[in-house]
């Protein structure tokens, strides 16, 4: 009865967090849709900063070429 404001707490929530997130991989050079890995409870935020750290990133060398 009472779980349908949670869930949507924590849609909202996730939408707040996805966007910037999808900006950013934007700006990396990787596709947006990786943001999605926001709705993945517990390891999605872990596995974006992870994958945005250690990888590297395409439009950096697209930038060192000119």
């Amino acid at each position: 009865m009472f779980i349908f404001p949670e869930f949507g707490r924590l849609v909202i929530v996730g939408l707040m967090i996805l966007v910037p997130v999808c900006l950013i991989y934007k700006k990396a050079g990787y596709h947006p849709a990786w943001g999605l890995l926001v709705f993945l409870p517990g390891l999605g935020l872990l596995l974006i900063f992870l994958q945005l750290a250690l990888l590297p990133w395409p439009n950096l060398k697209i930038e060192e070429q000119e």
